[in-house]
């Protein structure tokens, strides 16, 4: 499946970061950053024939209706999956009103129309969870390399 940048939820853009890759189907465009993701498997348990790690590609968007894709990608609680709709659908529509909880672990989890501050510029997102304990490689995104590692 060709790849090419992929779109951010609420504005359409290209990520500013070079980790994401997205998957054409029909009607929709998978966006996956493998930086974010933190492995909740919402995608898999969701809906294997699209989401299936042990295939290549392990995106395939075309197997599934694509309010279906949009549905599970909608339950990725980091935002390492996004979508784009060709078909003439809405984008992702962030939460209202915005949400923020704190985990025990530290990680912060925001569902909303959200603006994040990052290394490369800020980001308009839907969906993010930011490291609370400061120890992530991927500021300020967690990416569970520190005392929040135990979450899963």
């Amino acid at each position: 499946m060709p790849s090419r940048p992929g779109e951010s939820a609420v504005t359409s853009q290209p990520p500013q970061r070079p980790a994401a890759r997205s998957y054409d189907g029909e009607g929709i465009v998978v966006g996956f950053d493998a930086h974010r993701c933190l492995h909740a498997a919402e995608c898999v348990r969701g809906l294997p024939a699209v989401f299936d790690v042990g295939r290549r590609p392990w995106i395939q968007p075309d197997n599934a209706p694509a309010d279906e894709i949009a549905d599970v990608v909608h339950r990725c609680p980091s935002g390492a999956l996004q979508y784009h709709r060709t078909d003439g659908m809405p984008d992702e529509v962030p939460d209202v009103p915005t949400h923020v909880s704190l985990h025990g672990d530290g990680v912060l989890h925001l569902r909303g129309n959200l603006e994040v501050a990052t290394p490369h510029g800020p980001r308009h997102e839907t969906r993010v969870m930011l490291c609370g304990c400061g120890a992530t490689g991927n500021t300020p995104y967690c990416d569970h390399s520190g005392p929040c590692a135990g979450h899963g």
